[in-house]
């Protein structure tokens, strides 16, 4: 059965995007066929697999509101790699779709739609908003992945983001469940960080009810180190297995996609959660790179 997964935080900036990016890499990379739902109106997912909104075809936005099927909007960004773009116009469909009978199960349905399943996962990548495009997502999908950075701040609104998941899956989608926590931007061996995931664990446990959609959450034990090779690659048009495989940031996406499957964290997090910083700095320590030219402005034509 495909893993549809909904990568879903309504605050802005925790590697919401990054992470359903170089995840669906890692996990195409391994030979699974997989595909990107951008349904964010600002595009970035599909600015950061090398696709320019409204010269790579039709976007999500045909699909919602005119019913396009998905096979006429994908595009290949790589091997095993499918990606259904975004585009500014997204935003409107937040307000055309008011009046709609169905509104929050379009994209369910139009993935109901495709032959068979032909993808081993489907990664969405929501908007920072519980909207309509959010709760087409919600209804689409079968596991919800919280991305967090690893402050304090970040925990804000994390119990108003659980109850709106608890209402899809009990009036609309009740195969849905929030499988964990994805910490990002983490930066390793300080005491901020550990301090956190205590918070988390605590937060997890004293909301935990066999019936929750979060009975079974986890915090991935692969932590999402802070790095700068992740923060140039998306201006490259590239994910970081293209930009940079053998970074830091290739290396924590590749052990997340191991988790997702139930392997062991692999490489540095396989001996330790919390290095020193003498041992293991959170940056490359590098210089960051110039693009020596714009991937939008030669992205691939539909």
């Amino acid at each position: 059965m495909t893993r549809r997964i909904a990568v879903l935080n309504q605050k802005g900036g925790v590697g919401k995007t990054t992470t359903t990016v170089n995840l669906a890499a890692a996990l195409a990379n391994e030979g699974h066929r997989t595909l990107v739902l951008d349904l964010d109106p600002q595009a970035h997912a599909t600015l950061h697999l090398g696709l320019m909104p409204g010269r790579s075809g039709p976007s999500l936005y045909e699909v919602l509101t005119q019913g396009l099927p998905l096979k006429e909007v994908r595009r290949t960004v790589a091997d095993n790699l499918d990606v259904c773009g975004s585009h500014i116009d997204l935003a409107a469909a937040e307000v055309e779709l008011i009046g709609t009978v169905g509104r929050e199960v379009i994209l369910r349905d139009q993935l109901a739609a495709e032959d068979g399943e032909p993808y081993d996962f489907v990664i969405m990548d929501c908007p920072p908003s519980l909207g309509i495009l959010t709760l087409n997502a919600l209804c689409a999908a079968r596991e919800v992945f919280i991305p967090l950075q690893a402050h304090f701040l970040a925990l804000h609104g994390l119990s108003k983001l659980l109850e709106t998941i608890h209402l899809v899956s009990k009036r609309v989608n009740r195969d849905l469940r929030v499988s964990g926590v994805v910490l990002c931007l983490y930066e390793s061996g300080t005491r901020l960080g550990a301090e956190v995931v205590e918070d988390l664990e605590r937060f997890f446990e004293s909301r935990r009810q066999a019936s929750s959609p979060w009975s079974d959450a986890q915090i991935f034990r692969t932590r999402i180190r802070r790095n700068i090779r992740l923060a140039e690659c998306p201006s490259f048009g590239q994910s970081i297995f293209q930009y940079a495989p053998t970074s830091r940031g290739a290396a924590d996406y590749a052990s997340l996609a191991g988790e997702i499957q139930g392997r062991a964290p692999a490489g540095f997090w396989a001996s330790s959660d919390q290095p020193s910083p003498a041992a293991e700095p959170d940056s490359d320590g590098e210089v960051p790179a110039v693009p020596a030219h714009s991937p939008r402005a030669d992205a691939p034509a539909a």
